[in-house]
């Protein structure tokens, strides 16, 4: 059923419609006269419930041209007697379009291959089909697609041949016009190059177009794209193919900006229907129905890559999704969709009268009266004064999308140097130096007039925003090196001039951050991330965070996948720091849960591929330790993974797949394996640096020991060094069963008794060492100098092991216990939060480790929460005096 039965207790109103119907519309009183049992029954006051009946004796083309003319008749009575809303008769008009071009599919696939059902076949609908929003006389304009492998042909002939000869026979079907009228009118122009493509694409070459050569109004018609007929499974899978096509996380905003341009041509071309009076076109006029839908579909283009729920075709409820996203304000989605609503429906009082495809009120004044009377009003002047005020109000709200011409920076030396000067650059020579050879186009990103003409309309309020950093120069010197390594530079330009408020966040970044500049400079887009309202918010937990990072397709997809999500948060992450927007410690937190989550993602990734070849060791699972800060759960942008492969079960057995291998053999490949996807960069760039030398016997050791193997190693021949490092072991990845299994180990080997005098001693020499060997780099190498975090790191660890107590990957929360037990100073707690804050935020702005500059010194003494200064080298200080204290301390210590 596509049209619900509608009776109303008074006839009037139907009287009424079919009076005007009869009055004004040549169309109606013909269909009048065809139907007379529509009429009958709709003077009765019932608007007829339809069901698509076939007559089996029936032509296919015949029965729909007449089902059409009946539902025509029934749809225009019930709406101009306001029984039937706006989304009733779209709705409806759409479902039989659906419904009509099914049919059409199966009989052309039929009379080529008699007996055969329609697979292989697949129409997508588009525009106002694909939305369900077909006007009363509308076009429909289906992409048609067939499966080479699937759809019914001829001995001897191409499936090729087979698709344009069944998609000839469906147009014939559907728009041939007779006696009885026509189905639906059918526009194939909206498939790819449509002038030397056929008819209906092979789906795999349409995927491949559409993944590289598509452009942006494209995207903006596959918003409302959906699988109505034929084989709608074919349909559904190719939809699914080309998702990322159509909703990207990382938004084109060149595409936008070539939507508005394709808006201002349709105003330019429609000049004669763009002012409002008679003539007026109602789709393509300033202020009409277009403006309405691209307003919609701008706003999905920019956000619904990121939020499903804003991926709705119909006009009216994305504007109503956008307005409960606060991506547009409510009162602005309640003007367009009232106005949207009116205009849809004059629009069909239009077509109404001769069954035309047209939107422009009449010239003629007679006409247009009619168009009025029609609706029930009194005359073209009411209808004028009725459509006036909504597309003033349209025209307003679309026009704001632009905004004011962009000012534009001067081209004369002098007073580019003025300008420069006046925004905040010291150096204003230098600066200006900078802008003209951007200006030049000899730099390989900016060469085509589309990049430099993007460089100007942000050029001005770039270097206001530069200029008020904390280090134009700086700001200014890293963007332009970053430029010279784009290979375009169009789409960062025309992201910064959409949205202005990442000007700030990119200025704190250049002067601030020079690691996250340098992602930027591989990863323009990366600056997109920011404008997704969660992008300061902390990552899910690790479950959640695995669920984002999984993906469909090959080992490699999924790699480049993971690559991009992690780079993604850890951009954010970082961007927090410098931003001052989140503590330090809940951003290393933060780090180490994404690093776990793309640990156990990329695993999962590689052994499911790795099992189809080498099948699976009986009774045996992998396992993976993290140590150091990953396995305390507190990383810096800049740690790599302190990783232990393990296995469970029989080192001796073997795998079940189709190339077999002994179990030791088996998982230290699979090692090899998981340490490549986790650290090997793809084309989406690096992940993490692996360090395995904590492994049993280091590097000369196998990179995966069984947990037995394991269990004798750290029991008979692991060094002190070795127990101290285990003390932050964490299982990250196995099964619930080889994690407690493992912790067991752990826990038995860290409580056993030792040695405390040895134990000493070997610590304190390893630290010499580690000073003698691995020097402090700078003034601010917080983790290496003397009082630094390796030093409390010592503290605390000697003391765990020679008092077996306090054991928890967490450094801070083994400090709470040792704390707890007097076994060291309550100060520590606050000198290992101070000291982690300061390294993760000297691991962005201050990578080098030398005297920072004064703007980098604000941001350290923001991110730990210090007035200034001076103030903050007094607490590095006191802390470093406190820490060193605590090691001397312990390591002076030796007995029970």
């Amino acid at each position: 059923m596509y049209l619900t039965n509608v009776t109303d207790i008074s006839t009037s109103r139907l009287n009424a419609a079919l009076v005007r119907a009869d009055a004004f519309s040549p169309y109606l009183r013909l269909l009048m006269t065809r139907f007379p049992d529509v009429r009958d029954q709709l003077a009765g006051g019932i608007v007829p419930a339809f069901q698509p009946v076939l007559d089996p004796g029936m032509p296919v083309a015949r029965a729909l041209r007449l089902e059409k003319g009946r539902l025509a008749l029934a749809l225009a009575i019930g709406d101009l007697a306001g029984l039937l809303s706006l989304e009733d008769v779209v709705g409806a008009l759409s479902s039989f379009a659906d419904i009509a071009l099914d049919r059409a599919i199966a009989a052309a696939i039929d009379a080529h291959m008699p007996g055969e059902t329609a697979r292989g076949f697949a129409a997508i609908a588009l525009g106002k089909h694909g939305s369900r929003e077909l006007n009363y006389s509308s076009d429909i304009d289906p992409i048609l697609l067939f499966d080479p492998a699937t759809l019914p042909h001829r001995a001897r002939e191409e499936p090729a041949e087979a698709a344009v000869r069944i998609g000839r026979k469906v147009v014939e079907i559907m728009q041939a016009r007779d006696g009885d009228g026509y189905v639906f009118r059918v526009d194939l122009r909206l498939r790819p190059t449509p002038e030397i493509t056929p008819i209906v694409m092979p789906v795999g070459a349409a995927i491949t177009y559409y993944e590289s050569q598509a452009l942006a109004w494209e995207r903006a018609a596959f918003i409302r794209a959906r699988a109505c007929a034929g084989d709608v499974a074919l349909g559904h899978n190719f939809l699914s193919a080309i998702k990322p096509f159509i909703w990207r996380r990382g938004l084109d905003f060149g595409a936008i900006g070539e939507i508005r341009a394709m808006t201002h041509r349709i105003r330019d071309h429609h000049s004669k229907g763009r002012s409002f009076g008679p003539g007026y076109d109602l789709k393509r006029g300033r202020g009409g129905i277009r403006e309405v839908e691209f307003f919609a579909q701008i706003h999905q283009m920019i956000h619904g890559g990121r939020e499903e729920n804003l991926r709705v075709a119909p006009t009216l409820d994305a504007l109503a999704a956008l307005a409960g996203a606060g991506r547009i304000a409510d009162q602005d989605a309640t003007i367009l969709g009232r106005a949207y609503r009116l205009y849809r429906t004059i629009e069909h009082r239009l077509q109404m009268i001769e069954d035309h495809q047209t939107h422009a009120l009449p010239t003629d004044v007679a006409a247009l009266d009619h168009v009025a009377r029609l609706h029930g009003l009194d005359d073209g002047a009411a209808l004028l004064a009725l459509l006036g005020p909504p597309i003033e109000a349209v025209g307003a709200i679309y026009d704001d999308l632009d905004g004011p011409p962009p000012e534009k920076a001067p081209d004369d030396p002098e007073n580019l140097k003025d300008m420069l000067a006046a925004a905040g650059f010291s150096d204003a020579d230098h600066a200006a130096q900078r802008v003209t050879h951007w200006r030049r186009g000899t730099i390989r990103a900016l060469r085509t007039p589309a990049a430099r003409e993007a460089l100007e309309n942000v050029l001005p309020a770039l270097i206001t925003s530069l200029g008020a950093s904390p280090d134009p120069t700086t700001a200014i010197n890293v963007l332009s090196t970053m430029v010279e390594r784009l290979p375009s530079a169009i789409n960062l330009f025309r992201l910064l001039e959409a949205r202005p408020a990442l000007l700030k966040l990119l200025a704190d970044i250049l002067s601030l951050a020079p690691t996250l500049a340098a992602q930027l400079a591989r990863r323009p887009e990366l600056l997109d991330r920011l404008i997704d309202a969660t992008a300061f918010d902390p990552p899910g937990d690790v479950a959640a965070l695995v669920e984002e990072l999984r993906s469909s397709g090959d080992l490699e997809l999924r790699l480049d996948h993971v690559r991009r999500c992690v780079g993604d948060y850890r951009f954010a992450l970082g961007t927090q720091v410098v931003e001052g927007a989140s503590d330090p410690l809940d951003v290393a937190a933060g780090y180490a849960r994404v690093a776990e989550a793309a640990l156990c993602t990329v695993a999962d990734a590689t052994i499911a591929v790795y099992e189809q070849s080498h099948g699976k060791v009986p009774d045996s699972e992998m396992i993976i330790l993290a140590l150091g800060r990953f396995g305390g759960a507190e990383l810096t942008h800049a740690s790599d993974l302190d990783l232990i492969y393990l296995f469970t079960g029989d080192f001796a057995a073997e795998s079940d797949g189709a190339k077999p291998l002994g179990a030791v053999h088996y998982f230290n490949r699979l090692a090899q394996r998981v340490t490549a996807g986790l650290s090997v960069p793809t084309a989406a760039g690096p992940l993490y640096e692996v360090d395995t030398r904590l492994r049993p016997s280091g590097d000369k050791g196998p990179l995966a020991v069984s947990l037995d193997g394991f269990r004798r190693y750290q029991q008979e021949e692991a060094w002190t060094w070795e127990h101290m490092a285990l003390t932050r072991a964490r299982v990250v990845y196995g099964s619930p069963a080889a994690r407690l299994a493992t912790k067991k180990v752990i826990d038995d080997v860290l409580a056993q008794p030792r040695d405390t005098i040895r134990l000493v001693d070997d610590a304190v020499k390893m630290r010499g060492d580690m000073a003698r060997h691995k020097p402090a780099k700078g003034v601010m190498d917080i983790k290496l100098c003397a009082g630094g975090l390796v030093d409390l790191e010592f503290a605390v660890h000697v003391a765990q092991l020679k008092n077996r107590v306090g054991f928890d990957p967490r450094l801070d929360r083994a400090i709470s216990q040792l704390v707890d037990a007097g076994l060291i100073p309550s100060d520590m707690v606050a000198a290992h939060a101070f000291l982690t804050r300061l390294l993760v935020t000297v691991r962005l702005v201050a990578p080098d480790m030398a005297d920072p500059p004064d703007v980098v010194r604000a941001a350290l003494c923001r991110a730990c929460g210090i007035a200034n200064w001076p103030d903050l080298l007094a607490q590095i200080a006191a802390t470093r005096h406190s820490v060193a204290a605590t090691w001397h301390s312990v390591s002076a210590n030796k007995g029970e």
